[in-house]
C-alpha cells in the first residue's frame, strides 16, 4: 500500500514565494498524489512508490495561486524523464521564439545565451545554428549529459547565485537568459532572479520567461497542470510584484499558445534599457476585471473540474460496459494528475502510447498504466483512444488517421468530455 512519505522529502512553505505574504485560502484538494513523472520501471517498484498533497492555496496579499506543500526537488527533477524534443510542436514552437527574440533583441551580433532549465537544448539549438554562444543549465543528470554529447553545453546543476557567478567568471554576462516551463516549478525565485542578476547584461540583457497563463487556465479548465513540480499559476499581476520586489522590471508581456495558453514575460535589471509595453498594463487591467485577485474564480473552477471528473468517469465506464476497448495516447504530466484524480485505473485503459523512449516500458505513477511505443495500437487494437496530451489532440488524431478511418474514435478529455 502507499503511503505518503516522511516529512524528509517534503516542506511546507509558510510565505508566499512571490510577496512573502502569509495569509492563504485553501482553494482546491487533489489528495495525495505521486508525482506526475515517477514512471515506475516494474511491479516491485509499486511497493515503494511515493505519495504527496496536492493542494492548491490562493495568496490573499498578492494573489498568487500556488503549492505551499513542496516535493524536494531531487525527487522531482534528478531522474526527469521528460524530453521536450520528442514533440514535434514544441521545436517549432523554440524555433519561432529564437527568431523573435533575436530580430527583437539582438542585432548583428553572436549573443551570449543561457538557458535556466534548458532540457535537452531544444531552445539552444536553434540559437546555436544562428551563431550564438550557448550554455544549458538543468539538474537532470541523464538528460544534461545527453545534451552536452549532442553538442550543446549542458551544466547538470541548479541555476544558483554561486553558479551564475561561476558562468560570468568563464563566459562573461549573457544578452538573453531564458527559463521557459521551468519558471513554475521554481520554490525559491528570490534565489532565482538573484542568480539572473547576477548572469544578465544590466543595460541590454534580457531575461524571458514562458509560463501556463492563469487566465487560459481558468477559462478552459486546465486543471491537469497541477502537479508537484508546478508551484505556481502565474498572472502578470503577481509577477510584476515579484520583479518589482528584487530589483528588476516587466516590459512586455505576449500571450502565446503553448500549453493551453501562456505567457511569455520579459524582464530586465532596474534601469534597463527597454520601454515598458503597453500590453503590460492591459492584462494587468483585465486580470483586474476577471476578478483574479478575489477567490471567487477559484471556487467555480474547482466545482467545473469535479463536474469534469463525473462526466469522463461516467464516459469510459459506459464505453466499458458496452465491451469496448480504450487507449490512451500521451503519458504527459498532466495526463498522470487527470488519471490519479478522476480514478481512471488499468482495469479502464488496457495501455497507453507515448513517443518517448523514456517512458516507454514503465508504468504510470499511481494507476500503474503500461507506457508502450505506438506499434501496440496494431497488435491490442482499441476502439477509443483517450487522448491524455490534450494540448497536442491535432497533430496526434492527424498522425493516426489509420485509426480514425478503420472506425476508431478519439476521447479529448477537457475541457470537458467528448468523441470525436
Amino acid at each position: 500500500m502507499s503511503q505518503i512519505v516522511q516529512v524528509s522529502s517534503i516542506s511546507r512553505n509558510t510565505r508566499c514565494r512571490a510577496c512573502k505574504g502569509e495569509t492563504f485560502s485553501k482553494v482546491f484538494s487533489f489528495g495525495p498524489t505521486p508525482p506526475a513523472n515517477a514512471f515506475l520501471i516494474g511491479e516491485a517498484d509499486i511497493e515503494h512508490e511515493q505519495w504527496f498533497p496536492l493542494d492548491v492555496y490562493f495568496c490573499k496579499t498578492c494573489s498568487l495561486l500556488q503549492l505551499l506543500d513542496i516535493v524536494h526537488p531531487d525527487i522531482l527533477f534528478r531522474e526527469y524523464v521528460y524530453v521536450s524534443s520528442t514533440s514535434p510542436v514544441f521545436v517549432a514552437h523554440f524555433e519561432s521564439f529564437t527568431e523573435d527574440v533575436l530580430q527583437s533583441y539582438v542585432s548583428g551580433e553572436q549573443p551570449f545565451v543561457i538557458d535556466i532549465g534548458s532540457n535537452d537544448g531544444i531552445l539552444l539549438r536553434p540559437f546555436q545554428r544562428r551563431g550564438a554562444r550557448v550554455l544549458g543549465v538543468d539538474p537532470a543528470h541523464a538528460i544534461a549529459a545527453q545534451a552536452t554529447a549532442s553538442g550543446i553545453p549542458t551544466l547538470p546543476h541548479y541555476f544558483t547565485p554561486k553558479l551564475a557567478e561561476d558562468i560570468v567568471r568563464e563566459h562573461g554576462r549573457a544578452r538573453i537568459i531564458t527559463g521557459t516551463n521551468v519558471f513554475a516549478h521554481v520554490n525559491d525565485l528570490d534565489e532565482l532572479l538573484s542568480g539572473v542578476k547576477e548572469a544578465l547584461d544590466p543595460v541590454h540583457g534580457v531575461f524571458i520567461v514562458e509560463v501556463p497563463y492563469l487566465v487560459d487556465f481558468l477559462e478552459k479548465n486546465l486543471f491537469d497542470m497541477i502537479y508537484h513540480e508546478h508551484l505556481s499559476y502565474f498572472a502578470v499581476r503577481p509577477l510584476q510584484k515579484l520583479f518589482t520586489r528584487l530589483g528588476m522590471q516587466v516590459f512586455d508581456v505576449e500571450r502565446v499558445s503553448s500549453h493551453g495558453g501562456s505567457i511569455r514575460v520579459f524582464a530586465q535589471l532596474k534601469g534597463g534599457t527597454y520601454a515598458v509595453s503597453r500590453r503590460v498594463e492591459q492584462l494587468s487591467q483585465s486580470e483586474e476585471k476577471q476578478t483574479l485577485h478575489t477567490e471567487t474564480p477559484y471556487r467555480a473552477f474547482a466545482a467545473r473540474v469535479e463536474k469534469n471528473k463525473r462526466e469522463l468517469f461516467l464516459l469510459l465506464k459506459s464505453l466499458q460496459r458496452g465491451g469496448h476497448m480504450i487507449a490512451g495516447y500521451g503519458a504527459p504530466a498532466k495526463g498522470n494528475t487527470l488519471l490519479n484524480y478522476f480514478g481512471i485505473t488499468k482495469d479502464m485503459l488496457m495501455y497507453i502510447v507515448d513517443d518517448s523512449s523514456w517512458k516507454q516500458n514503465r508504468l504510470t505513477p499511481g494507476t500503474h498504466i503500461p507506457v508502450v511505443a505506438d506499434r501496440e495500437l496494431q497488435e491490442r487494437r482499441p476502439d477509443y483512444i483517450l487522448i491524455l496530451a490534450w494540448n497536442f489532440a491535432d497533430p496526434i488524431m492527424k498522425k493516426l488517421n489509420s485509426f480514425s478511418a478503420s472506425g476508431g474514435k478519439f476521447i479529448i478529455p477537457v475541457p470537458e468530455p467528448h468523441i470525436v
